[in-house]
């Protein structure tokens, strides 16, 4: 990907977006199956979405605070692939959780908990702070120069 003039493409950042949210919610989905699936008799997207359920008083609690905090890591690892530019991870990140948190409104009012807030905005810093790591490594990594010597 050549960084020299850049295009605006709204169909290109919305797709990344649907693409990125999907990822993270598939992401977020596997993550509670293994550590919550395994405590509760049935699992909702109570678990997804209702603030109430991320509480440190129980293990339970701490499984599914567990697993939104390993889905940002992976949500890190999805905007070197997707995004790939390190300007831009800060923007995706938090368009992935405020989108996020309206669902959330819509599921089960607005977020009252604390511990809901420590958690989503740790995410977020998780997920913009290490994507934008990762993306930074690879913009400064040497640009392989080949030359095909010709035996004629």
């Amino acid at each position: 990907m050549f960084y020299g003039a850049i295009v605006w493409d709204p169909w290109l950042i919305v797709s990344q977006i649907v693409c990125f949210q999907c990822l993270y919610y598939l992401t977020l989905g596997s993550f509670m199956a293994i550590l919550v699936g395994t405590r509760v008799s049935q699992m909702s997207l109570m678990y997804f979405f209702d603030f109430s359920t991320l509480t440190a008083s129980t293990v339970t609690g701490w499984c599914a605070i567990v697993s939104f905090l390993l889905s940002s890591l992976a949500g890190a690892i999805y905007l070197l692939y997707l995004v790939e530019r390190a300007k831009k991870c800060l923007d995706f990140s938090a368009t992935l959780y405020i989108i996020h948190l309206f669902i959330c409104i819509i599921y089960g009012g607005w977020p009252s908990s604390i511990t809901w807030w420590v958690v989503n905005v740790t995410g977020l810093a998780l997920m913009s702070l290490l994507g934008e790591w990762l993306c930074i490594r690879r913009e400064l990594q040497e640009i392989p120069i080949t030359r095909l010597r010709s035996n004629v």
